[in-house]
This record gives structure tokens, sequence and C-alpha cells, in this order.
């Protein structure tokens, strides 16, 4: 990854009348524009998360989506659904006054990139994804309910202990009515719960800092009361929207070539490379390799030796490969 620089601006975009974006742009000021979409929904956006791109080449904007992060107000869930925040982008491309830009998102942040990349195609140059996820009820039966847990026993006996046997048969509902609890104590005892399931298991091997983070309460509190709001509500789509060909093929944008002194109109898929971590229990290779089936245009790398996280050496590795190849574009 790219040595971090410090951001040339930072400032607070009001987006409605509820909620206000942190933002940060670094790197080139006349660099090809890239936005970070980060991961949960709730995670935050990192400083390290400027390392991916290179900042001889980019302008890097990064951004922490409602409630999350330095956005206010913190952990709000009021007017925080996917197709807000696709809103957001726009508004917040249209504020920095540019007029496409390169897409990069892992995790949560594939998923908001494909559905930003189906709503506005001519604003986006490329798109690299990491981690796939398109919230289908499979996904998130795997990693909430059974699937996972069968890979991280022990981690999996914290993520339950919050629950009374009794409500165990929908753990993301029953999570909910916790984490939107009156008492501040039930609350914040279920989100660093929910949290530390989802740190525990982000890496092929288990990284006791990585899970440290979830005690942090802030954090935990925005993305645990967040990530189960849109697992709730199935992401504010239908069933695997996301993955429909029709959708797909939204994703296409114009070429105007000049032939015999007439002007002709060509579509081509906005190039794409995804990277997939094989041994990825937090969003399984299942879902990059069925965005591979109805979107073969796109490149898609496994990396053997990988879990979740975009800190993973081979992930990072070519992610930076693939920012690299777009640089230009």
């Amino acid at each position: 990854m790219y040595p971090e620089r410090e951001p040339f601006e930072v400032g607070k975009l009001k987006v409605s009348d509820i909620h206000t974006l942190y933002y940060e742009v670094s790197g080139k000021r006349d660099g090809s524009p890239v936005v970070f979409l980060h991961g949960g929904p709730g995670g935050g956006v990192h400083p390290s998360d400027r390392g991916f791109f290179n900042p001889e080449k980019y302008k890097i904007v990064l951004f922490d989506q409602r409630g999350a992060g330095k956005s206010t107000p913190s952990a709000c869930l009021e007017e925080n659904t996917t197709w807000d925040l696709v809103k957001d982008i726009e508004k917040l491309r249209e504020f920095l006054k540019i007029e496409k830009w390169h897409v990069f998102g892992g995790s949560w942040g594939s998923t908001l990139s494909l559905a930003y990349a189906q709503s506005h195609p001519d604003r986006v140059k490329s798109l690299v994804l990491r981690g796939i996820f398109t919230l289908r009820k499979s996904e998130l039966k795997f990693f909430y309910q059974e699937g996972a847990s069968h890979l991280f026993p022990e981690a999996w006996d914290e993520y339950i202990a919050p629950i009374p046997e009794a409500e165990r048969k929908d753990m993301i509902l029953a999570y909910h009515a916790q984490l939107n609890s009156t008492d501040e104590e039930t609350r914040l005892k279920a989100a660093k719960a929910w949290a530390r399931w989802e740190m525990w298991t982000s890496k092929l091997l288990v990284d006791p800092a990585h899970i440290a983070h979830a005690d942090d309460d802030n954090f935990a509190n925005a993305f645990a009361r967040i990530e189960n709001h849109y697992f709730v509500n199935e992401g504010f789509m239908r069933e695997g929207q996301l993955l429909e060909p029709q959708e797909i093929d939204k994703m296409q944008v114009s070429l105007y070539l000049s032939s015999y002194q007439n002007l002709m109109d060509f579509r081509r898929h906005i190039p794409t490379i995804v990277v997939q971590g094989r041994y990825d229990v937090v969003c399984p290779a299942t879902t990059a390799y069925a965005l591979k089936k109805v979107f073969p245009q796109l490149t898609l790398n496994i990396v053997p030796d990988a879990g979740h996280s975009s800190r993973e050496p081979g992930i990072a590795r070519l992610l930076v490969e693939a920012t690299d190849s777009f640089a230009d574009l």
C-alpha cells in the first residue's frame, strides 16, 4: 500500500435535515478522482484507507456514511437507507465538482458500489471491489445464523451470549431488539458482542488487535446498530436485486467513436476488478462467483491465502495493483 498523505481538504457536507457527512480529499489535487466506500454499513473510514491509491495520480475522496465515523448524528438510523447513501454519493460528487470518478468498495462497500454504479453508470470510470456482498438472505443466514458458526465456535458462543436461548432462531431480529433498547447498558453490551463477532472472523488468522477494536463504545454502537438496521430491512432492496441481469446491464457506459464522419454510440460495461479471499467467511466467495456469472466482463481474482479483511497481504496487493491499472483511465 502507498504511504498515507494528509488531506488537503477536510469538511462537512449537510445532506439532509438530520445528517451531516464528514469527508476528506487527499493525493493529487488535479488527479483522477476516486471515491472510497467503506464497509459495515456503519464502519467509517480510516486514514490508512488512502493507501490503496497512488497519491501522485489519484485525487482521493473518503467520507463517512450516514451515522458512521465522524458523520453526525452518530449511529442514527432515521433516513438511513441504501438509496439515501446512493444520493449522498451524488451530492458529494456534485459538491466537489467532479464529473466522473473511480469507485472503490469492499464488503458493504461493494454493495453500495454496485447500487451506485447501477443507478449512475455515467458517473463511474471503474469499479474495484473486494469481498462481494449483496445482502441475499443466504448470505446473512450463513454469517449470522448458521455457517460461520461451525468455523469459529468459541467466537460464536460470545456472539449468542446476550440473546436468550428462546430468541436465537432469528439472531438478526433478536439483536435488533437489544440494539434498539432504551437501556443504554443493554444496547452497548449487544453492540460490542455483535461487533466482536465480525472482528473475530474477518481475517484468515485471528487478530487480537482487530477484535479489541470492538471494545470502542462509539465504534461498536454505530457499527452494530447501523449494520443490523440494514440487515433487518434486507438492504432496502429486492432479494438478489444487485445480481439481476437487468440491473447488471445498467452498468454500461457510452463510447462515442467517429467512423466515416458519423458519430457512433457503442455501449460497454464499466471496467471492473474484484478481489476475493478464498476463505472469507464474512462474505463468502460464492457471491463473488455469482456476480462473475451474471457479469462475465469483470476480472475476478481469488486470493488463496486470505479471509475477508482488505489488510491481508494478498488482498491488499491485488487491490493496489487494480487501482494502479485504472489510474490513467
